[in-house]
């Protein structure tokens, strides 16, 4: 289906303007800082009417990581309308519905439009959600259409945001906004919980106090193990050799990186995950001839808060079984299990639950929440890894196309972009699947370790960080080299 017809109404979807010039890097740097800032008063500030008591929920600290958001504040729905936009987007265009060349730069901009239309449209709908379920606690239901109102504004200009700082800033919002959450989480979580579990710990005195406070913080080792895996993984490549046809003796390499697709498949991955979580609360305590359907998918529990509102919690169901929903390894005074001891010793031996439409509810131990979690995520991270490729011009057959555009060749073979995509063919696709399952694997495993920060946040911060890094060396070399940064526009 063409999507030509939509043009009428697209006309209509605000947009941010590109600068009229090209922008030096201290521009784009002060336009960066001047975006980040903005970004983290609204982390800062509480939307009116929303109360104040805590929630320190495992899930919902990783859907605030994941999404760039904070409880309670006005970025409260944070980047999830985008990310959910693009992944429904991508999915009904690999399905074929309809038809968009993404390399057509006019067929590219109306699918852009179309995301930021969609993503709007989801920011209303969740902001209502999240304010309807409980899943922000409000003051009284009085104040539930302004909060509504509050989070679906900030949301929707979160958005433009994000806009901004991809044609204005260094890398888009989107990246920087998840990095500024990580880091956030791991300075407050490291300070606030560690640094004090460890001071209680030396205080309450005897033989165990030294290794009781050393074991405090078994959650920033963990989160700094992940780092450095994740670094080393980043450097990891294979080269293919390229000589330039319409230069002799000028000669290069192709590298193929191990994260080819960096850890963009496991963010697809846990974004849909924890928007299946966020979404099915809506049809929690539905009553009827799907009831017990809904239950079988997503089983809520409805707990009280310190406001005495309710409040619904994912407790079990196919949902629970898929999703990081597990318990902090922290002391129950800091929203945890009760350290790691009592943590292990829960996944060992606890159970979810699981409702069967035709017997009711039966027991599942917590280390069949472990393998199925962790299997899904791998499988729906290599499947997002391949769709990836092939949405973004990175796959064999794209990539050998542009080589042949700009004059490279493999040296030894035929000038043909046949040849060399059936050589791209032996690395690209398998390096793609190894990839994938890799950072799906140190996600879930950082994630079972209890790392701060989480081990999605921890594994999506150095992927952006590298990700920046390498686009400020190309913004440096293009200064340094004017002549090339003409050529390359």
């Amino acid at each position: 289906m063409n999507l030509n017809f939509l043009d009428s109404i697209l006309k209509y979807v605000p947009g941010i303007n590109k600068p009229a010039a090209p922008l030096t890097f201290k521009e784009k740097l002060k336009w960066t800082v001047i975006i980040m800032s903005v970004y983290f008063l609204m982390f800062s500030t509480p939307a009116f009417g929303v109360s104040t008591a805590t929630i320190n929920q495992p899930l919902i600290q990783l859907i605030s990581v994941i999404f760039a958001s904070r409880i309670g504040s006005l970025i409260t729905v944070g980047i999830g309308p985008i990310v959910l936009a693009s992944i429904v987007l991508q999915l009904v265009i690999g399905a074929g519905l309809f038809e968009i060349d993404l390399n057509d730069p006019e067929q590219k901009g109306r699918f852009q439009a179309i995301q930021k239309m969609a993503a709007m449209a989801i920011a209303v709908i969740e902001s209502y959600i999240f304010v309807a379920t409980g899943y922000v606690p409000v003051v009284g239901p009085s104040y539930v259409g302004a909060v509504v109102v509050q989070l679906a504004i900030s949301a929707i200009f979160i958005i433009f945001l994000d806009e901004t700082m991809t044609k204005w800033g260094i890398t888009s919002g989107i990246n920087l906004f998840i990095a500024g959450g990580v880091a956030y989480s791991i300075i407050a979580g490291t300070s606030s919980i560690l640094l004090a579990e460890a001071v209680k710990a030396i205080q309450t005195g005897g033989a165990t106090a030294i290794p009781n406070a050393i074991l405090a913080f078994g959650p920033l080792f963990f989160a700094i193990i992940v780092f450095l895996v994740s670094i080393y993984a980043y450097d990891m490549k294979v080269e293919i050799p390229l000589v330039f046809t319409q230069i002799r003796g000028v000669g290069g390499r192709l590298p193929i990186p191990f994260l080819y697709v960096s850890v963009l498949p496991v963010i697809l991955a846990t974004s849909f995950e924890l928007s299946l979580t966020v979404w099915l609360r809506f049809f929690a305590g539905i009553t009827g001839t799907f009831a017990n359907l809904v239950k079988f998918i997503a089983l809520y529990q409805a707990t009280p808060t310190s406001t005495g509102a309710s409040q619904l919690n994912l407790v079990g169901g196919l949902v629970y079984l898929i999703s990081p929903n597990f318990p902090l390894p922290y002391s129950t005074a800091y929203g945890g299990i009760g350290g790691y001891s009592a943590y292990f010793s829960y996944l060992a031996t606890g159970t979810s639950q699981l409702y069967l439409p035709w017997g009711g509810i039966v027991a599942v131990p917590e280390f069949v929440h472990i393998i199925i979690y962790t299997l899904v995520l791998v499988v729906l991270a290599v499947i997002f890894g391949k769709f990836w490729i092939e949405m973004t011009g990175q796959s064999p057959h794209h990539v050998a196309e542009q080589l042949q555009d700009v004059g490279w060749q493999v040296p030894g073979f035929r000038r043909d972009p046949r040849i060399v995509e059936s050589i791209l063919n032996k690395y690209i696709p398998t390096i793609t699947v190894l990839g994938s399952v890799f950072v799906a694997l140190l996600a879930s495993l950082a994630t079972l370790t209890g790392a701060v920060g989480t081990g999605m946040g921890i594994l999506l911060t150095v992927g952006i960080m590298y990700m920046v890094y390498q686009q400020l060396e190309q913004e440096h070399a293009l200064e340094q080299y004017p002549e090339l940064n003409k050529m390359l526009s």
